[in-house]
């Protein structure tokens, strides 16, 4: 559904910015093969400065008093990541999900922890392709999910989950599972032990995760927006359902120029590990390689 819905908003982006293109050419007076340069830049130009555009709003936005000159890193690596993610990754992504297995060592005969990647709100799967690689290399079975439809509420993706966690076990035959969320997909995660337990969990962490709400879902559309508003009722009565044994189980990473998810230290949970990254935005968490080795890390 979003890939589709992608693919369409970039061929009208790139139709108008042609359009533009042949406006400009014939402002200049140029035609047939000498207009065609001007055509293709300008057709180019319009998605990559709408692109930056929105960056630029959110960045400016969520900008906390002490980002430092870090936040201009932060400002170009959500950019670059933003273009990846929404322009090569997602706008192609299949819709069939499958547990990707590497080869058994041949020491042990028994694979890594099993991960499940979920993702976060209008984003799919391929937002984890860099991550599910690095994960594969080490020796996890991993298994990325796309939650759909895109606009309803959190809890509605319990289901969708339950059945990933399930596939994962049988296709590898491990009793628990690991799962990673980035953005809304952290919520979803919680949602989803909220309603099953956390008997099948070995461990749970969440990327740039709006646990207490995000200051930039002011003005709120859709049910699972709405459930990510600022200090919303919805993620009160999440936290009010979990124990200190569930807490113990979840590992939060969060980045202090994160351009979606703000206030960003405030996005922590009594009981739960908490680890601090600089200079990357929102999307970027699911790229930096800090953030691949620290989830590594904590897997292992």
């Amino acid at each position: 559904m979003l890939a589709s819905l992608l693919r369409r908003i970039y061929f009208i982006q790139l139709f108008c910015g042609g359009l533009l293109g042949i406006y400009a050419a014939r402002q200049f007076g140029q035609s047939g093969a000498k207009a065609l340069p001007l055509v293709l830049l300008c057709a180019l130009l319009l998605p990559l400065l709408l692109q930056l555009s929105v960056i630029s709003v959110s960045m400016l936005q969520s900008r906390a008093k002490s980002a430092g000159p870090l936040w201009w890193r932060a400002f170009g690596g959500e950019f670059l990541a933003a273009l990846r993610i929404y322009w090569l990754q997602m706008p192609w992504a299949n819709p069939k999900n499958e547990v990707w297995c590497p080869d058994l060592p041949q020491q042990t005969q028994t694979w890594r922890v099993p991960v499940l990647l979920v993702h976060g709100y209008i984003c799919n799967d391929r937002v984890w392709d860099k991550m599910a690689r690095a994960l594969h290399r080490a020796g996890h079975p991993v298994l990325a999910i796309t939650l759909e439809p895109l606009f309803t509420s959190i809890d509605d993706y319990t289901p969708k989950i339950q059945h990933a966690v399930r596939q994962l076990q049988q296709a590898t035959g491990a009793r628990q599972v690991a799962l990673v969320g980035h953005s809304m997909g952290g919520l979803a995660i919680r949602a989803w032990m909220r309603g099953h337990g956390s008997v099948d969990v070995a461990r749970i962490i969440t990327l740039g995760t709006p646990h207490q709400g995000t200051q930039m879902t002011r003005w709120s559309p859709t049910p699972n927006a709405a459930q990510m508003v600022w200090h919303s009722p919805w993620l009160q009565a999440l936290q009010a359902s979990e124990t200190p044994v569930t807490r113990q189980l979840m590992h939060i990473a969060l980045t202090l120029h994160d351009n979606i998810v703000y206030p960003q230290r405030d996005q922590v949970l009594a009981g739960a590990s908490v680890t601090e990254f600089k200079g990357m935005g929102h999307l970027e968490l699911c790229l930096d390689a800090r953030l691949i080795g620290y989830v590594l890390q904590k897997l292992h």
